[in-house]
């Protein structure tokens, strides 16, 4: 894990060059490591770690993803390296928050993994507002930081009264709170696990969300939806292993929230007339059903949870990354204008038709299996969550079809550039995106089996 840590600081400390050329190097880089990442996994050797650090199978799958969704990110943002568009603090920015993530997930001190968790919002902060798109950047970034910095503080003050108790903040060691069921423990647990909730986010507290990501450059959106979400839900789903009695007494009102909240904005997506914000929206859906799972307290729960923060964390980003190329080429992301693309790019609508049924949870994808755990494991709770659960399943594939059908039939624009979405690093970026989606359903086992 120090070897993985180091190669990253190094990449960090590269110049990066404004040539075609520079962003090659570290994507390359991040891939191989995320390859070697995966060979060299506890899951198919043994657990490792240190006193710092520590490496099981449940923050290995995340560090992976981590690299790999950075790599990508970096292929997919070319444009601002072929314009020159200060693609150095660019490429530091990315790299930095890499680094940052990956600390996160492989440290085993809480207070640590608040340090990190708190960290990454300073490169995701400054990406939004460097590289934006529009001048609403500055308000989404102060939405981004009321929300997350006002429910983390109170995460803190947890920590010290768990340290105060149990002398302790090692995730590898059972944390000791109170020592008789109080009243005020459920209000205890609710704010320890606020700033969780709004990073996953949990529908209420998910403003942020949309606004962030409509703002938020092609890398800013993927690193979002792809690794900052799935920070949120490890967190949540560290704590709530430790402190199962407390997660129980919370679990109906949060469960409730999460699944009808998801079949809500199942509702809202429908409605969306941008691109990027029917993705965001169902971000919201799939991660509160990811929420359910976690506080269901099931082996199936978590295990699907996990499948899902894996899954998702690929089809979102890619979707991003699609988003990205059309409004590159178009000029726009509404859906009123982008049509008619079959006609033109052909190849696309392919790769558009792949992550719109991964996103509705089709065969062979890992999208499935994670969504029949997470209604089993939601069923577990409560028989009435059969009804959220029908309608999120049923709206998943509604807005899922609305999104390809809108962008990809109809007539086509007259402004349209035929020859600009022909571009070899647009195919690399979905197919990087799709393998690990399908694959992995052959050995999910991979990360499934951390439990």
């Amino acid at each position: 894990m120090l070897a993985l840590l180091f190669s990253l600081f190094t990449l960090l400390l590269l110049p990066s060059f404004t040539t075609l050329s520079s962003w090659m190097a570290p994507a390359i880089s991040m891939l191989l490591l995320s390859l070697f990442t995966l060979i060299s996994s506890p899951s198919i050797f043994v657990p490792f770690g240190d006193s710092l650090t520590q490496s099981d199978q449940l923050s290995s799958a995340l560090i992976i993803l981590s690299l790999w969704i950075s790599a990508l990110m970096i292929i997919a943002s070319q444009k601002i390296f072929i314009n020159s568009q200060n693609s150095k603090p660019f490429y530091s920015f990315v790299i930095m928050l890499c680094l940052i993530l990956t600390m996160s997930f492989c440290t085993r001190s809480m207070i640590m993994f608040y340090i990190f968790f708190e960290a990454s919002l300073i490169p995701t902060l400054l990406l939004i507002l460097g590289w934006g798109y529009q001048p609403e950047r500055l308000q989404a970034s102060m939405y981004l930081i009321l929300y997350t910095v006002t429910a983390s503080l109170p995460l803190l003050l947890s920590l010290m009264k768990i340290f105060l108790n149990s002398g302790h903040l090692s995730m590898a060691l059972p944390f000791w709170i109170f020592a008789s069921p109080t009243s005020i423990a459920p209000l205890w647990w609710l704010i320890t696990i606020m700033a969780f909730l709004v990073k996953t986010p949990l529908y209420l507290a998910h403003l942020w969300l949309p606004k962030a990501h409509v703002e938020a450059p092609v890398a800013g959106s993927m690193v979002l939806a792809g690794i900052l979400l799935k920070l949120g839900s490890y967190g949540l789903l560290r704590i709530s292993m430790k402190f199962m009695f407390l997660s129980k007494s919370l679990t109906p009102l949060i469960t409730s929230i999460s699944l009808v909240g998801g079949a809500i904005t199942s509702f809202i997506c429908i409605r969306q007339s941008d691109v990027k914000a029917l993705i965001a929206y169902s971000s919201v859906s799939h991660m509160g059903l990811a929420t359910a799972g976690i506080l269901s307290n099931t082996a199936w729960g978590w295990q699907g949870a996990m499948t899902m923060l894996i899954a998702h964390g690929l089809c979102s980003s890619c979707m991003f990354a699609m988003a990205n190329m059309t409004y590159e080429t178009i000029g726009s992301r509404g859906m009123y204008i982008t049509k008619g693309m079959m006609t033109l790019f052909p190849a696309m609508t392919f790769w558009w038709f792949c992550f719109s049924a991964c996103n509705m949870a089709a065969p062979p994808s890992i999208n499935l299996a994670a969504e029949i755990m997470l209604m089993s494991s939601a069923i577990s709770i409560s028989n009435f969550s059969v009804l959220p659960l029908s309608i999120m399943a049923f709206m998943a594939a509604a807005y899922s079809l609305f999104l390809y059908t809108s962008t990809q039939h109809g007539p086509t624009a007259p402004f349209q550039n035929p020859l600009s979405l022909f571009i070899p690093r647009n195919y690399s970026i979905c197919l990087l995106h799709f393998i690990p989606l399908i694959l992995f359903i052959s050995k999910i086992e991979f990360i499934m089996s951390w439990l």
